[in-house]
């Protein structure tokens, strides 16, 4: 039994089954050319290869100067040697300390202890020196001046409590007090004549009224809140 030639069968319909055969062929060779000719996408050569990571040339360049000093020192110990075996050898007993001195040495030493002594005096005077300003007189006028506040203020002040909690209202009161009482009996004159008006008044048998002096820490103005 003789097998039965099957004719080419393409892929899309053709009048033509041998000239869609040949373009067919054509077409695949086309494609096999450019899968052969195709890259790899994925890059799996080797990595390329510096020099200078596997040659160390600075390295290279101190183990040459090294080197060189090695055999220069070996170099001049040799000449040593042979000028010592040439002579037979010396004894070196050369003072090195041969430059010359100073000749206002002295002089120099004695300026710079004078300027010592000088700065020293100049900071024990510093030191033993009195302060011109007194805080604790300074802080008895800034509490006089708290108490004036407080005399003419209309409201309350909870603030100074805040502001200074370990001096009490009470504390704070009492020294402005006693500071205002000593300016007052200060401020008064004190003469041991008596005045004219004194003198009439004693001669006509009337003294003079003696009127108190009103105290500073007491409130002077007294303001009443509107009703």
């Amino acid at each position: 039994m003789s097998l039965a030639i099957r004719p080419y069968q393409p892929v899309t319909p053709a009048n033509n089954k041998y000239l869609a055969k040949r373009w067919d062929q054509e077409i695949f060779n086309t494609h096999r050319k450019k899968v052969a000719c195709a890259l790899s996408v994925v890059d799996n050569n080797p990595p390329r290869v510096h020099m200078h990571l596997h040659i160390k040339l600075k390295k290279l360049q101190f183990e040459a100067e090294r080197l060189a000093t090695i055999e220069r020192d070996n170099r001049i110990l040799l000449e040593k040697m042979a000028h010592i075996m040439r002579t037979g050898g010396v004894v070196d007993n050369k003072k090195e300390d041969n430059h010359p001195k100073s000749l206002n040495k002295i002089k120099r030493q004695r300026e710079l202890l004078r300027i010592t002594h000088e700065n020293l005096a100049i900071l024990k005077r510093l030191t033993t020196k009195d302060p011109h300003y007194n805080h604790n007189k300074w802080l008895l006028e800034w509490q006089v001046n708290q108490q004036y506040l407080m005399n003419i203020s209309k409201f309350p002040h909870p603030w100074r409590q805040e502001q200074s909690p370990y001096i009490s209202k009470v504390q704070r009161k009492t020294t402005a007090n006693k500071r205002i009482s000593k300016k007052v009996n200060n401020s008064q004159p004190k003469s041991s004549t008596p005045s004219k008006a004194g003198t009439k008044g004693a001669t006509s048998g009337h003294s003079a009224p003696s009127e108190p002096i009103p105290s500073l820490a007491t409130p002077v103005i007294s303001v009443t809140p509107a009703e």
